[in-house]
């Protein structure tokens, strides 16, 4: 049981955490916005699945090797402003910029006109994202020293970035609603010039609607996200890298032996035996969580609501919400507690079992029978009573602000019991990320030690991000693999009963089965708070404060 203090001159400001909270709130918002809204390449700009795929995957590639690369630019930087604000605060200009003009397509252009402009402005604003977010990582792990102040950190840091994870998921309603993003007259007399009727009409109707949806929330998103992602770059103080030596000179004339540099450097990141460790736990917990991701949509809309879009109305996005919201003001803070009283590993394996329980609920969860008799028990008509009351006073305000698409509609009763697992299930992720980067940041300690400066706060957090999209580019390939095994048929009105239940089987089984590996892993990870403290005081004899 841990009851060290933690010396004053190693906590980081409330500004600070703040500032640097904001940027993982960018960090989270640009992929999870960028996800919602490329699924409309298809629906709003006639994009063929096999390019839109390919839109996902070919810049992928490309972000894989632009990674390490800004992890090694941003350790050797030598600048009065530090080794990482500078490109922070670029990077964050340029990412909101570009995310808004990777969207501003029409859908009136040829679809390999679009596939082609998509395809380049993907790769620009990997670039510009890359520069802000590797940074930005690096910067994290170097804003303390001290081991479970570390935690406190990311603790906040991920706090505020579910923030993004309870806004994505109305994305999904308000891009479609045409009250929040109207066509203009213009586009409406266009339509009607096309004398069409029917399913036709509506088709052509919901495609402009979808893509002036796309086009604006695109430009609020990268305004936002330019304006938010900028602060760490001006409040935040890392380590003063004025002591730190054998930085690299970086110039077109050292070119060549920077890259020699830059592969040794990735090569000791990938020998550090404790952060393989965090990489493969992460890689496991993480892809088996994004494999399944999609499928508690598709169980709430075509399992519980017999695919009936209508009725599903606008409960899945409150699941994805709720499940955000659990986890940022609930979840975390216990989870840095746990970290703080009994170390960082046995907070994971504890966070980590008790989603694996979460995840055996969802059985239960979603069992209509269940939710039946629940909506019939005193219980369940006093929550329906109560919530129809809530929305019933607050709907014409929402109206009138033009957010009528918030509301819930609980007239036939709610899937009331799918909420009870999340409290157990948002430990996965909420003590994943949390915990991985708080001992990433210990592991750069030991790189020190092991292997002198620079420091590689940079290239860690590149290896260790790369590992996470590789991962989360593999699981979306096997997740849409998994809904071919079970018999699942994205283009059906209603699915049978037997691909509803091999789904919901493996919704469970498998992230269950992903953190169960990651326990494995960590459970005999050795660098504790003793070993870190021991590095840390060997570290100032060395070279002194930093």
């Amino acid at each position: 049981m841990n009851h060290t203090v933690t010396p004053l001159k190693d906590k980081v400001p409330i500004g600070q955490k703040m500032a640097f909270g904001s940027g993982h709130l960018v960090l989270n918002l640009l992929p999870g916005a960028l996800a919602v809204f490329m699924f409309f390449l298809v629906t709003a700009f006639g994009m063929d699945p096999f390019l839109a795929g390919l839109l996902g995957g070919l810049p992928r590639i490309f972000d894989a090797l632009t990674d390490p690369i800004m992890g090694f630019i941003s350790d050797n930087t030598k600048s009065r402003w530090g080794r990482r604000r500078p490109y922070i605060f670029v990077g964050a200009i340029l990412s909101g910029i570009l995310f808004a003009l990777l969207f501003q397509m029409s859908e009136d252009n040829s679809v390999m006109f679009n596939f082609w402009y998509f395809l380049l402005m993907s790769l620009l604003f990997l670039v510009g994202n890359t520069m802000y977010a590797t940074p930005l990582v690096g910067l994290g792990y170097e804003m303390t020293s001290d081991y479970n102040e570390r935690t406190r950190l990311m603790a906040f840091a991920n706090t505020v970035g579910q923030i993004a994870w309870m806004l994505v998921p109305w994305f999904w309603v308000v891009i479609a609603d045409p009250t929040v993003f109207p066509l203009s007259d213009e586009t409406l007399r266009t339509i009607g010039e096309m004398g069409l009727s029917g399913d036709d009409l509506l088709k052509i109707t919901n495609e402009k609607l979808q893509a002036t949806g796309v086009r604006k929330l695109s430009i609020l998103v990268g305004i936002g996200c330019a304006g938010l992602g900028i602060l760490p770059a001006l409040f935040c103080k890392g380590i003063d890298a004025g002591k730190m030596e054998n930085r690299k000179r970086i110039s077109l004339k050292t070119l060549s032996s920077s890259f020699k540099d830059l592969f040794q450097g990735i090569k000791d990141v990938f020998q550090n035996k404790p952060f393989m460790k965090l990489c493969g736990a992460t890689f496991l917990v993480f892809n088996g969580f994004q494999m399944v991701a999609s499928f508690s949509f598709f169980i709430i809309v075509f399992y519980i609501y017999n695919g009936d879009y209508g009725n599903a109305g606008t409960w899945p996005a409150w699941f994805a919400s709720f499940t955000a919201l659990v986890t940022a003001f609930a979840v975390i803070p216990i989870i840095s507690r746990i970290s703080n009283k009994w170390g960082k590993r046995q907070a994971f394996i504890i966070s980590t079992v008790i989603s694996i329980i979460g995840y055996c609920l969802k059985w239960w969860g979603f069992d209509n029978a269940l939710n039946a008799t629940f909506n019939q028990s005193t219980v369940g008509q006093g929550l329906n009573n109560f919530v129809g009351l809530i929305f019933e006073a607050i709907n014409p305000f929402l109206d009138s602000i033009g957010m009528s698409w918030f509301s819930i509609d609980v007239g036939q009763g709610g899937p009331w019991l799918m909420f009870l697992p999340i409290p157990f299930m948002a430990f996965g992720l909420g003590g994943l990320f949390t915990l991985m980067m708080s001992m990433t940041a210990d592991v750069c300690d030991l790189d020190e030690l092991e292997n002198g400066m620079p420091r590689k706060e940079g290239t860690f957090g590149a290896i260790y991000w790369w590992m996470v999209k590789l991962g989360q580019a593999i699981s979306l390939v096997l997740g849409g693999a998994i809904l071919n095994l079970v018999g699942f048929d994205e283009g059906a009105v209603s699915q049978t009963a037997e691909s509803m239940l091999r789904l919901r089987i493996a919704d469970i089984i498998i992230p269950a089965l992903t953190a169960s590996i990651a326990i494995w892993i960590m459970w005999n990870y050795s660098l504790n708070e003793k070993r870190a403290k021991e590095i840390k005081e060997e570290l100032i004899k060395r070279r002194g404060e930093l």
